[in-house]
């Protein structure tokens, strides 16, 4: 059970994650043909990061709220 503002809360930081992270591994596909030893660590990166981003959408799926709207 959660409150408004924590369902608030976790919403955004899905958007931030999943869309950063995935900007992370665009620019990290893009830097491939200038800096190898630059690429791989931000296309993991941000492969994680949006991983933990999608994670999130199943946890925030099972958060209910509580009390009155």
């Amino acid at each position: 059970m959660a409150s408004q503002k924590t369902l608030d809360r976790v919403q955004n930081l899905i958007w931030i994650l999943a869309y950063g992270g995935l900007l992370t591994f665009v620019l990290g596909l893009a830097a491939r043909g200038y800096d190898e030893s630059l690429a791989w660590p931000l296309m993991v990166i941000g492969l994680v990061v949006a991983a933990v981003g999608f994670v999130l959408v199943y946890v925030r799926s099972r958060m209910h709220l509580t009390g009155p709207p």
